[in-house]
């Protein structure tokens, strides 16, 4: 499956998270992809670059396992996870009746 984690997602990334050095990029990018990979799997498949509410769970996602708390992601989230997952539903089923 194709991430689509683009070095302008990696710096958007370490802006959020105020890392201001290149040594990580490549470990950045492999959480990131790891992220979206969990969230397509939760929830379905979206353009993170499109899609803000998904690229706020991939980042958020991101942020826990950078932090080596990824095992307390899913419960302090769960809202947001369901809430994202809903709303790809809604959106598959309106691009079917259109």
């Amino acid at each position: 499956m194709e991430t689509s984690i683009t070095p302008e997602i990696v710096k958007e990334f370490k802006e959020r998270m105020h890392i201001t050095h290149s040594a990580e990029d490549s470990n950045l990018k492999r959480l990131l992809s790891f992220s979206y990979a969990r969230i397509v799997r939760s929830c379905g498949k979206f353009d993170i670059a499109t899609s803000e509410s998904g690229k706020e769970l991939v980042f958020e996602r991101t942020r826990y396992a950078y932090n080596d708390a990824v095992e307390y992601f899913e419960d302090n989230f769960i809202a947001e996870i369901n809430s994202f997952a809903l709303s790809l539903i809604k959106e598959e089923e309106s691009e079917e009746n259109a």
